[in-house]
């Protein structure tokens, strides 16, 4: 399952450098699949989505802080719990319910983005 970061968000900004996937973009700020990656160019995310690693894309809140659920996986493969849940200081980084994965799709997707990590 992935992260979410809630409207209670105080745009702090003590999550987006614990993110290990770049996953983690202030608000208004558009993103890139190959942010913090090793993706390149087009390919096909491990969920089927044919995507643009170089392409910039919309924001997914203009408000605060948010993740993008293709590139979180909980930290799975860096850490034992999500960092950004981790360091928040008014817990809102909370689990996606729209976005439930297994740890082993969650390994998987990590281990697509840092195939050398």
């Amino acid at each position: 399952m992935a992260i979410i970061i809630t409207d209670e968000c105080i745009n702090c900004g003590a999550c987006e450098p614990e993110c290990p996937n770049t996953a983690i973009y202030e608000g208004a700020d558009d993103w890139r699949y190959k942010d913090g990656t090793s993706l390149d160019g087009k390919l096909v995310l491990p969920n089927g989505k044919s995507v643009d690693a170089d392409e910039a894309q919309e924001p997914i809140s203009d408000e605060v802080y948010y993740i993008v659920p293709d590139k979180c996986t909980e930290c799975v493969g860096f850490h034992e719990e999500p960092q950004c849940a981790a360091v928040c200081p008014v817990d809102c980084c909370v689990p996606d319910d729209a976005h439930v994965e297994t740890e082993d799709v969650l390994l998987g997707k990590q281990k697509f983005m840092h195939p050398d990590g």
